[in-house]
């Protein structure tokens, strides 16, 4: 296990690579030399830290690696799809939920229906206005409410239920079925049960919504289903520890798989966020980095500063060469 103190700062970088064969491939791009290289605050912490704490199962788990990095740092049990993010997202929303129920995060969403396979729509992607979404969401409450559900309004693309059924329901993330097939993850528990009865009359309830007609006949793509994450009772610990920083520009640019966009989010995460993190490596503080991909995450960690022989060494040597794709292909 990973020795995290509060005095050890923690950068967690999710999405730092992706199994699709255009990240794949683009990997290779990140190792660029020159002068100076394409990230060399990353090539440089990597060239003294070494891996104490590897997070997630594969590419199939309900939870994404990197949140299990961030569930760990805030004290929470690490148990696969069922990390209450929910109720982490509503207190960033700005909502108190009853602690005694057990809440899960709704996402409005377009569920794509192809030749052979559904694929889930990025939430975000369909930049759902606030009128939109409340109109939405109050056709669908009477579908909660009257079945003894709590429904919440948070945000355009979050929503918020409470349930009895919701208090111990493993759940996929939804960043897990983003651009993928929901199918893979539908949740077969059997407390499921009402909530996939409820989602067949939502999806029936928005197939010809006044917002939808709206938003068909404008060219946008329609609300016709939600996906349920982040079940549990609210924990005590709602907030990242101080010594935890999450940088999570990678993540956009990732999931809408445009790989010019993702490169250029590294770079800028390298100069701003990394060379941070270097400069507290530099003044001899110990420093973590988690970097996240699908399978897994790993934290690295730097030793404690070098002593006057090991800094001359150093010097001697000069910078160890460290390739960031060797790690990030592993992930």
């Amino acid at each position: 296990m990973s020795n995290t103190s509060p005095s050890t700062r923690h950068w967690i970088v999710p999405f730092a690579a992706s199994l699709s064969e255009p990240c794949q491939q683009a990997l290779g791009r990140l190792d660029a030399a020159g002068s100076p290289p394409l990230l060399p605050h990353l090539q440089a912490l990597l060239a003294r830290m070494t891996p104490v704490q590897h997070w997630g199962e594969d590419e199939y788990a309900l939870s994404m690696p990197h949140e299990r990095a961030l569930g760990h740092a805030m004290g929470w049990p690490q148990e696969d799809g069922r990390l209450p993010w929910a109720a982490w997202q509503a207190a960033r929303d700005g909502l108190q939920l009853d602690a005694a129920r057990g809440w899960g995060l709704l996402s409005p969403t377009h569920w794509l229906v192809g030749h052979d396979h559904l694929t889930l729509i990025d939430p975000q992607a369909l930049t759902l206005s606030e009128a939109e979404s409340r109109a939405l969401f109050e056709s669908a409450r009477p579908l909660f409410e009257d079945d003894g559900w709590a429904f919440v309004w948070g945000a355009p693309t979050r929503w918020y239920a409470a349930h009895d059924t919701l208090r111990e329901l493993p759940a996929a993330s939804l960043d897990r079925v983003i651009g993928r097939n929901p199918d893979l993850w539908l949740n077969d528990h059997p407390q499921a049960r009402w909530l996939r009865r409820l989602q067949a009359e939502v999806q029936m309830l928005l197939y010809q919504h006044p917002v939808n007609d709206a938003r068909e006949a404008a060219g946008q793509t329609t609300v016709n289903s939600f996906w349920l994450s982040g079940c549990g009772v609210p924990p005590a610990q709602l907030a990242l520890p101080a010594h935890v920083t999450l940088a999570d520009g990678l993540r956009a640019p990732l999931l809408a798989e445009d790989l010019p966009a993702w490169l250029a989010a590294w770079q800028r995460l390298d100069a701003e966020v990394l060379g941070e993190a270097r400069r507290a490596m530099d003044a001899g503080e110990t420093v973590q980095l988690t970097l996240g991909g699908e399978r897994q995450a790993v934290t690295l960690q730097t030793a404690a500063r070098p002593g006057p022989l090991a800094r001359l060494w150093q010097a001697v040597r000069g910078p160890r060469a460290t390739a960031p794709s060797a790690l990030l292909r592993t992930l």
